[in-house]
């Protein structure tokens, strides 16, 4: 079962480097979504807003580790290849490099063929703030920014809890992480019901935000970026951010392209102050976007390098604990 599962991290690693997420076709993402958006309306109104999202987060976390769980076990029963087979299917889905870096660039796309307004509209759908009061600079650093900040969230993340659980740590992960970001704002709405989702988000991501900062620093300085600067920008601004996870991933990205990320933000036409990350070395650029790409995908490789190299010491152990 170790080998099976590692060969389906593996298998899904690389299905997620050629495909990505194709448009159209189904995705537990998706899935998940539609059950949140379900429980959402029967449990918003029904009782106190914290103990419904709180019911609610539980559900969906249930929902996925059961129904991912079933899968694998029939598959297993039906053929060792049929459970490989959809062990990779699950694992690819849980992973979001190849999309994170093809959303990105479009952003670069768009801005460099058809201008501001144009970059506008491709950032929008990466980002939640609002885009239609960005400048260029704005545009290109929100861009960045997203690509940092999902390097742990679609990446390194769902690839620790696969380590540690396989295809289905991957899907809970993603369950986990689809509440918070549909539900977890602190607006109206959300400020109670949403309290759960984005704590239990924030505890979820501790870690793996933590080896994701660690994992791209290497990464900085193995793709001929500043590492030192990274690794230094990390220690002082790590802690820049409301959240306890987002500026670990942003504040290596600012130091290794040398530039300041975060600052103010506009959401529903409220202006979020938020202090600045990293050293304002130079102007934030376009070609930042395919930069940030790269330090994203050596990232992500080193991950899967950790991932196996762990899993092979793991089945080592156990092997050698059963010969004994």
């Amino acid at each position: 079962m170790l080998l099976c599962n590692t060969l389906c991290i593996f298998l899904g690693f690389s299905l997620d480097g050629v495909l990505g997420d194709p448009h159209g076709w189904p995705h537990i993402v998706i899935l998940y979504g539609k059950l949140i958006s379900f429980l959402e309306k029967k449990l918003y109104d029904r009782m106190d807003r914290f103990r419904g999202g709180m019911i609610l987060w539980i559900c969906v976390v249930l929902a996925a580790a059961v129904s991912s769980g079933l899968l694998l076990f029939i598959a297993w029963k039906i053929h060792f290849v049929v459970y490989i087979v959809v062990g990779t299917l699950l694992c690819w889905q849980c992973l979001a490099a190849k999309s994170l870096v093809n959303e990105s660039r479009r952003v670069y796309t768009e801005l460099k063929e058809n201008g501001l307004e144009a970059g506008r509209k491709a950032v929008s759908w990466i980002v939640g703030r609002d885009t239609d009061v960005l400048d260029k600079a704005g545009v290109i650093k929100a861009a960045v920014e997203t690509v940092a900040e999902n390097t742990s969230d679609g990446e390194i993340a769902p690839m620790f809890y696969m380590m540690l659980f396989g295809p289905v740590g991957g899907c809970v992960y993603k369950a986990v992480n689809t509440m918070d970001s549909m539900i977890g704002y602190r607006n109206e709405r959300y400020e109670h019901f949403g309290t759960f989702a984005a704590k239990a988000d924030d505890v979820f991501n501790f870690i793996p935000a933590r080896l994701s900062a660690l994992l791209m620093i290497v990464a900085s300085k193995i793709g001929g970026f500043d590492g030192e600067g990274a690794a230094r920008i990390w220690k002082r601004d790590r802690r820049k951010h409301a959240s306890p996870n987002s500026a670990q991933t942003e504040s290596v990205m600012a130091g290794a392209l040398q530039v300041q990320l975060a600052g103010d933000a506009v959401y529903g036409g409220v202006v979020h102050k938020k202090e600045f990350i990293g050293d304002d070395i130079r102007p934030i650029e376009a070609d930042d976007i395919y930069r940030s790409n790269t330090i994203l995908m050596l990232t992500s490789w080193l991950s899967l390098i950790a991932v196996i190299c762990v899993r092979l010491i793991v089945m080592i152990f156990a092997g050698y604990g059963l010969s004994i």
